[in-house]
């Protein structure tokens, strides 16, 4: 449970899911100070076309405001008559509304009713509340900003509220709208059912989405069917206590019979709706009775039928002298194959990179042109020396003012950026420096963001380095986003200008190819319920490396993230070289186990999947949609992605992972996950990880290099490692000059030798990104006069630089490059 309790505005449709998510805040310790409720103005004149506020106080006749209207019978004037039509609508369940009065006494909770102003105009999966503002009056006809006035009534009345609690599950749609208005009144977003149905499901217990289901009515919630609209269900189904397990296998094998979509079996779809009657008496002092000469069948044509419901009441309950808490299932912290990764550890031998394979199979024999990355800009961006001084306010400013005129030099807006690496010198001042970057960013889904501290490893007087990425003006690269800012359990909120990921096309030449990339924010272990840290243990640093590495893996699989490039675990300093070294070497086991092997889901389901007989003959397994199965075995790789040798020698595909010790890391943590590029969208057998344990020249041995080669059409796009582990012999540090200088020759060697008659090769490429240890070399921030910094690409300066099997390391490298076979038609 957390530590932190908020007082919770409980936004209710009268559903099974807003209400399973209300007790989920009880669950956690929270208040709920009040529901909410949106409902439709009806069409057919039962409404007095009034807007304002009704609020129905549970037993109380002294509320009176001249923005809300009281009532405290229990029904409200502008629900009845109801039409015989549902009002449907994009964002709020309509149907069933003429029941919500009675929850006001049925829970002693005070309840707030707005009629449902405009219709959806903002189609946009992603919610830009911006865009529509700016177009003045359709900004308030938005059915969407129905909830702001409603919600404000709510805080003038209850100013302690800072929470808001919705039902959203699987809606994106849904999720990013309730988000929007929450934190523009300052409301911390709870959506604990958000992505339930993929997460941990009761030990021993055969998984599935209906799992939810299940939860509900262990937790006393029972909900009744009150709309269909999906083949498969009809007017039988009305009435059924889905929240049951007669209920669940009847409408799970209806639907089965259509091919369901997923989240069909909860309702996602639409399939059909829900009225809680009835929950645990945490939360329910009375039950809501409908007669059975009260219920209408009300068909709409095109498949949807509901009820129209009549004479409803309040029956009291069973008295237990005190109440019971709600049996509410929180799903397990860890999934199965990360609990599988936090078991092996310490039990499984230092990541050693395997030999692999040294020469490609996808790429061409001859006639291969070498083209360094084009598409892509990466800016180093750090305050110039007139800026910097005591103000940490002025340096972020004049930060952000150079990152404009960078845009605004390269013809781009700041919502085309796709990702931001932050050093900075105190992580106090994340805050300050947090107000004037999110300035940047007005548009749904920011730019995915790493933080650290690298203390006194920054160039002098400066406090703030950012590296940005982005496309050039003229590719082609449309963008897709993942920003959750709900608490949930399913990984943690990013509240704030920073999306989870992020997702554009690679591009050659300003044409998109079939293959994305995605870049993922760092990943700290945060408890996502709570967003709190997990507390002191002696096997801490283990669980934060594998929860971090977790969230890393849900959002990859969010994504659909086929495979990594290559990855880093950045860790707080640490007391010593040896405690350094066994951080690296866990990191490492973690990442291997992590990518399991192709064998996995072979033994997954021999040892805990369905009996063959059972799914062909036994009728409790035929329910079951052919992916609803759940299995212990990693979502990220996608085997099938890799060559045919890849995968018969897994060991040789787990991408290149180092560990960087910097000064400090977000809210405390020990160790954070940088992923630097996620790809997806690959056919089948197009990827191989070759390693070069030297780069094939004389006097390479210190350097090695690994190359991701991902087909995509005509071109191969190459994702390259290079590290070096070499050191002065006379513990003098290496000069930065020789190793660049020696970097590029090394890189050049090692594509040559991947392919010896690539053509056009840079003379001298640069990396996009590297990672300096500055206890073996020398500053990497050069001067251009002036006292202003300059360096050649994006540097993170570190304590120390580890490769996955404990080696020291001295410099690591990131290339990317495009190969075309030049005789293509």
């Amino acid at each position: 449970m957390s530590g932190e309790k908020l007082n919770v505005i409980a936004l209710i449709s009268g559903g099974k899911d807003s209400f399973y998510s209300l007790l989920h805040c009880i669950h956690h310790g929270h208040r709920i100070v009040a529901l909410a409720n949106l409902f439709p103005i009806s069409a057919d004149g039962g409404d007095d076309g009034s807007t304002a506020v009704r609020v129905i106080e549970p037993g109380r006749h002294d509320v009176d405001s001249a923005s809300a209207t009281t009532t405290t019978d229990g029904h409200d004037a502008a629900a009845l008559p109801a039409p015989e039509r549902d009002l449907n609508s994009f964002m709020y369940q309509t149907v069933g509304h003429d029941i919500i009065p009675l929850y006001a006494s049925a829970t002693g909770l005070p309840l707030y009713r707005q009629p449902i102003v405009g219709s959806a105009l903002r189609h946009e999966r992603d919610y830009d509340y911006t865009s529509a503002h700016g177009q003045g009056s359709a900004a308030a006809a938005d059915e969407t900003e129905s909830m702001l006035p409603l919600l404000r009534a709510v805080l003038a009345r209850h100013p302690e509220a800072d929470a808001l609690c919705s039902g959203a599950i699987l809606s994106t749609y849904q999720r990013t709208r309730v988000e929007s208005v929450a934190l523009r009144l300052g409301l911390t977003p709870l959506s604990y059912l958000w992505k339930y149905p993929i997460l941990p499901s009761v030990p021993g217990a055969l998984a599935d989405e209906a799992q939810l289901l299940r939860d509900m009515a262990a937790a006393g919630v029972e909900a009744r069917i009150i709309k269909v609209a999906s083949a498969g269900l009809d007017e039988r189904h009305l009435w059924e206590a889905v929240t049951s397990e007669a209920g669940v296998r009847r409408v799970k094998s209806s639907l089965r019979k259509f091919g369901a979509a997923e989240g069909a079996s909860l309702g996602e779809g639409g399939e059909f709706e829900t009225i809680v009657v009835d929950g645990p008496d945490i939360l329910f002092k009375k039950r809501i009775a409908v007669p059975d000469d009260g219920r209408k069948v009300v068909a709409e044509g095109g498949g949807s039928t509901w009820l129209m419901l009549r004479g409803a009441k309040l029956e009291d309950k069973a008295v237990h002298g005190q109440e019971t808490p709600s049996s509410v299932r929180e799903p397990a912290l860890l999934e199965a194959s990360f609990q599988s990764v936090a078991d092996a550890l310490d039990q499984t031998t230092p990541l050693q990179h395997a030999a692999g394979f040294g020469s490609s199979k996808l790429l061409p024999k001859s006639g291969v042109q070498f083209r360094a990355d084009s598409d892509t800009l990466h800016w180093y961006v750090v305050a110039d020396a007139s800026a910097t001084g005591p103000s940490i306010q002025n340096e972020a400013t004049h930060v952000v003012d150079k990152i404009k005129s960078l845009l605004s030099t390269n013809g781009l807006d700041s919502s085309q950026i796709t990702s931001v690496l932050i050093l900075l010198r105190n992580m106090a001042d994340f805050s300050i420096i947090n107000s004037e970057y999110g300035k940047l960013f007005t548009k749904p889904n920011p730019p995915s963001r790493i933080t650290i501290s690298s203390g006194d490893l920054l160039p002098q007087d400066r406090n703030i380095v950012m590296y940005i990425t982005a496309p050039v003006a003229n590719a082609k690269v449309a963008r897709n986003g993942l920003h959750v800012q709900s608490r949930s359990y399913w990984a943690p909120a990013n509240i704030g200008p920073y999306s989870q990921a992020i997702e554009a096309a690679v591009s050659v030449d300003g044409e998109p190819t079939r293959l994305r990339s995605v870049t993922i924010a760092g990943q700290i272990p945060l408890i996502p319920a709570s967003m709190a840290p997990p507390t002191a243990s002696k096997t801490l640093l283990r669980h934060q490396i594998v929860l971090s590495l977790q969230h890393l893996w849900r959002i990859g699989a969010e994504m659909k993230v086929q495979c990594w490039s290559s990855a880093v675990a950045y860790f707080a300093r640490q007391h010593g070289e040896n405690e350094a070294q066994e951080s690296a070497v866990l990191a490492g086991q973690a990442w291997k186990l992590a990518h399991g092997s192709p064998d996995c889901n072979d033994d997954d389901d021999d040892d805990n999947g369905p009996d063959p007989w059972d799914l062909k003959y036994n009728q409790r397994f035929q329910v079951l949609g052919a992916t609803e199965t759940k299995t212990s075995c990693p979502s990220i790789p996608d085997w099938s992605a890799y060559t045919l040798r890849q995968q018969n020698e897994p060991d040789s595909s787990v991408p290149p992972l180092f560990a960087a010790e910097v000064e400090s890391l977000p809210r405390g943590s020990l160790v954070e996950w940088h992923a630097h590029n996620g790809l997806k969208q690959i056919e089948a057998g197009s990827v191989e990880l070759i390693h070069l344990p030297t780069a094939g020249t004389v006097g390479s041995d210190h350097w090695q290099s690994w190359h991701l080669i991902v087909k995509a059409g005509e071109n191969h796009i190459v994702y390259t490692t290079m590290a070096y582990s070499g050191a002065s012999q006379d513990g003098s540090k290496v000069e930065l000059r020789v190793l660049e200088r020696e970097l590029g020759a090394m890189y050049r060697a090692s594509m040559h030798t991947l392919q010896p008659n690539v053509m056009s090769l840079a003379a001298n490429p640069l990396p996009y990104l590297g990672y300096v240890d500055l206890r073996r070399t020398e500053s990497v921030w050069g001067h251009k006069g002036s006292d202003d910094v300059e360096i050649p690409f994006a540097v993170v300066p570190c304590h120390s630089l580890w490769d996955s099997a404990g080696q020291r390391l001295t410099a690591v490298a990131l290339y990317k490059s495009i190969l075309t076979d030049s005789c293509a038609p």
